[in-house]
């Protein structure tokens, strides 16, 4: 065997750095070697070929600057490398002429290794098969040492004979031919390791030929997987009898660590290994051993075979990928039942969770509710409930989910009520934090108790919260509840005859202030109290259980009286409470256990003064009565009746025909000149009617002596200056005194204003008689007297003259025949 020391082998380590193209400026050698023991303190000189009295040398060791350093004279520099435990680098010497030169000049390069001396080898096991002609000895060779290494095998027996073996470089196993030893004879097998740092020797090993044989080898034929995605049927044979050996497996998943496997042995040459993944590329492989314990053994994965336990050597891998994973898990179910219509069927919403990611592989297809006689009903992947139609009579539903590598187990939807109360001793405890509640309670019936559901939705309803729990629990913590949501929680058991009625109850998980205040509303207000009524404020913003109502009261005269009443939750309302006198102003908040809310809707309520409801009483009355009439008016029946009853009240000679008003000569006077404007900005008088003055005797054979006195009809007062009279003896004296225009005072409003055939359709043909007949009585015999200026134009009992005074008023001053036919 050659010298493992020989230079030969360690001649490649010194290398120069950027060889390719690489013009040397000087030298660079280290102390004590190039090839070092780790952890040596380095001396690295670097010497330039020319001499700069300016330049500057540098040292990078993997391109990083080596800080200590110690110029000696002009062409060289020394660099100190202490305690390095590096096992490979490489070190360059670079040089800057000038102090302000930025470029650096290559010197020289180095690549400097490290490394430890061998250990001894240890573990040393050697075996060899019934049928085998070699015996094949493996060892392990200790820490790394950084360097090449080479391995010296040599067997001694008892008699001295030794045999030595080539040496072995880099390889922890030998073979040994099983013809040169002797079965009956103990040998000694010594394992020497070599690099450049030393040697060193194992331990001896007493060698035994009949003490290494063991099984043979045995071969994976097939690996396959069935429904199961987490189990692995392997087939397997050997070259001998397997009666009395155990199979061992150990495998690796995606080529990771090898770790033991689950083993059942199913029949002869048949194994099953569980606990697998899905979609998992695994390798196996086996090996038979004389005792089960050998499958256990932590050695036995680390190396081929044991010493104390006698095995075979492990089988070539067998590679295979198990498919997806089908579930094995029910759903966790629950429902909720429809009233029975006519038809006896009821709609039920088959509710479930789903399942656990690591229960199934792939992706869930959809789900399936079994129905009776054999229907089935599909429902979505994405959803968490169904709605089913289903007979009165049906007692229970099943359903399981679907995926891509199979389904899983049906689980039992119970529709049936049972006689069985709900849990008893059912308490509901928040929890600090308020997000939780702790909900406990008792089972004490008879009844086989399958499980419980529990439901926790908020109120008002957005969704229905619920889960199942195990029929052993007393107790379970519901999470993800949120402060100041009022939740109605109930707990059912499912028994074998059915489901329990529930045990039930409200709660806060934590309360906060209510967000608002309800509106009051005041139904009666007396001198001293106030009758009150106000709305119960909804849930979502109660925030809590209502501890109280506050009722703020304040005057609102100077006074600024304030008056709070605070009344229990359980107070009756409408209710009456005393109040300050005067006008009010209310407002009303709500309380919980956490405080007090903000103040709702200010209203006010004045106490009514004294009689004030009577005379509203009284103005209604008169409304309406006003409003009936006005309605009778526009009825013409009404009208004609209205007219004859005040006919019948009337003198005789309102039932004879009159002149129509419209046909008087003023009228139509006063119509011609409509087309310019009634109140003109000069003073112009409308044409007069023509004015006739008859004797005394004609007065008296004409007309009779009538006293009759005219109302006021004008307001024109001339003064005696402005005045001109007419008179003759035994003629009627017209005197117009200050005459003055009509102006607007005298214009009737547009509105009143009617003509002719209007007039026609209020007064029919004969109406139109009867007003001309009264107006002939009244005036056959009239004495017209003017001599009251301050009254304007009126009609008295005078002799022999009539004086117009203070107002202009043509139509009753043509009081001749000419003129009375003038104006029919």
């Amino acid at each position: 065997m050659s010298n493992p020391r020989h230079n030969d082998h360690f001649s490649f380590l010194l290398l120069p750095a950027d060889c390719q193209r690489f013009i040397p400026h000087g030298k660079l050698t280290v102390e004590p070697a190039p090839l070092f023991l780790l952890g040596s303190n380095l001396t690295v000189y670097c010497q330039v070929n020319e001499s700069h009295q300016r330049s500057t040398l540098f040292l990078e060791r993997n391109k990083e600057n080596v800080g200590q350093s110690e110029r000696i004279n002009s062409s060289t520099t020394v660099f100190f490398l202490p305690r390095v435990w590096m096992p490979q680098f490489s070190v360059v010497c670079k040089m800057k002429l000038h102090e302000h030169q930025s470029t650096l000049t290559v010197v020289n390069g180095l690549s400097l290794r490290g490394g430890l001396p061998p250990d001894k080898p240890r573990n040393i096991i050697c075996d060899t098969t019934r049928t085998s002609k070699l015996i094949g000895c493996s060892w392990q060779r200790g820490n790394e040492t950084h360097l090449p290494k080479s391995y010296n095998v040599s067997v001694s027996s008892e008699n001295g004979t030794q045999i030595h073996f080539d040496q072995i470089w880099e390889v922890e196993e030998i073979t040994i031919p099983r013809a040169g030893l002797d079965e009956n004879t103990k040998y000694l097998l010594m394992i020497t390791a070599y690099n450049h740092f030393g040697a060193s020797q194992s331990d001896p090993f007493t060698l035994s030929v009949k003490d290494t044989v063991i099984p043979e080898t045995p071969r994976i034929i097939n690996a396959e997987f069935g429904n199961d995605s987490m189990a692995a049927m392997l087939h397997w044979e050997t070259a001998e009898s397997s009666v009395h050996l155990k199979p061992c497996i150990r495998l690796r998943a995606d080529n990771g660590f090898w770790e033991a496997g689950g083993v059942t042995e199913v029949s002869v040459g048949l194994i099953r290994v569980d606990n697998l993944k899905p979609l998992t590329e695994y390798d196996f492989q086996m090996r038979t051993c004389d005792s089960v314990l050998a499958c256990t053994d932590a050695s036995s994965f680390t190396t081929n075979n044991s010493q104390r336990l006698l095995c075979s050597k492990w089988s070539p891998s067998k590679k295979t990928k198990s498919p997806g994973k089908c579930p094995s898990q029910q759903l966790h179910v629950w429902r909720t039942l429809g009233d029975l219509d006519q038809n006896g069927t009821r709609i039920v919403t088959v509710l479930w969770k789903p399942l656990p990611p690591e229960d199934y592989t792939g992706a869930v297809q959809h789900y399936k509710i079994f129905l009776a006689n054999g229907h089935e009903e599909t429902c979505p992947a994405a959803s968490t409930k169904c709605s089913v139609q289903v007979a009165g009579g049906v007692q229970a539903l099943n359903i399981c989910a679907v995926t891509s590598f199979g389904m899983s187990p049906s689980a039992n939807v119970e529709l049936r009520h049972s006689d069985v109360l709900g849990p008893t001793q059912f308490k509901l405890v928040p929890a600090a934090n308020g997000d939780a509640v702790l909900v406990s309670w008792s089972w004490t019936f008879g009844a086989e108790l399958l499980y419980y559901v529990i439901e926790y939705p908020s109120v008002p309803a957005t969704r229905l919260q619920w889960k199942k729990l195990a029929m052993d629990t007393r107790s379970t913590l519901i999470t993800g509840l949120t402060a100041g949501v009022r939740y109605n929680i109930s707990l059912y058991a499912v028994t074998t005859g059915g489901v329990s009625s529930p045990a039930s109850s409200l709660i806060y998980s934590g309360e906060q202030k209510p967000l608002s205040g309800p509106n009051v509303y005041v139904l009666a207000h007396e001198a001293n109290r106030i009758e009150i009524q106000w709305d119960e404020l909804p849930v979502d913003q109660q925030r809590g259980f209502i501890t109280k109502y506050t009722i703020y009261m304040q005057t609102l005269d100077s006074s600024n009286t304030k008056h709070n009443v605070t009344v229990p939750a359980s107070s009756q309302r409408p209710m009456w409470l005393d109040c300050p006198e005067g006008a009010l102003v209310l407002q009303l908040t709500v309380s919980n256990s956490a405080g007090e809310g903000p103040r709702g809707r200010q209203i006010s309520s004045q106490h009514p003064a004294p009689g004030v409801g009577l005379v509203i009483v009284i103005v209604f009355i008169f409304t309406v009565f006003v409003v009936i009439v006005v309605n009778l008016m526009y009825w013409s029946c009404v009208r004609e009746r209205i007219k004859q009853k005040c006919i019948s009240w009337g003198p005789a000679g309102l039932a004879e025909n009159l002149p129509k008003l419209g046909h008087s000569t003023a009228i139509r006077l006063l119509e011609d000149e409509r087309t310019e404007p009634l109140f003109s900005t000069t003073d112009s008088d409308p044409p007069l009617s023509p004015i006739t003055v008859i004797s005394q005797e004609e007065r008296d054979e004409v007309y009779p002596n009538i006293h009759f006195e005219m109302p006021q009809i004008g307001s024109v007062h001339p003064t005696a200056e402005d005045s001109t009279s007419l008179t003759a003896t035994g003629t009627i004296f017209v005197e117009i005194s200050n005459y003055k225009p009509q102006n607007a005072a005298l214009t009737p409003p547009v509105e009143e204003e009617m003509d002719a055939e209007e007039m026609h359709q209020d007064f029919p043909a004969g109406e139109d008689g009867v007003f001309k007949g009264l107006l002939k009585d009244l005036l056959s015999s009239v004495d017209v007297d003017f001599s009251d200026s301050s009254r304007g134009l009126t009609l008295g009992s005078v002799t022999g003259e009539a004086t117009l005074n203070g107002g202009y008023f043509p139509q009753v001053a043509a009081i001749s025949t000419t003129a009375l036919d003038t104006q029919k």
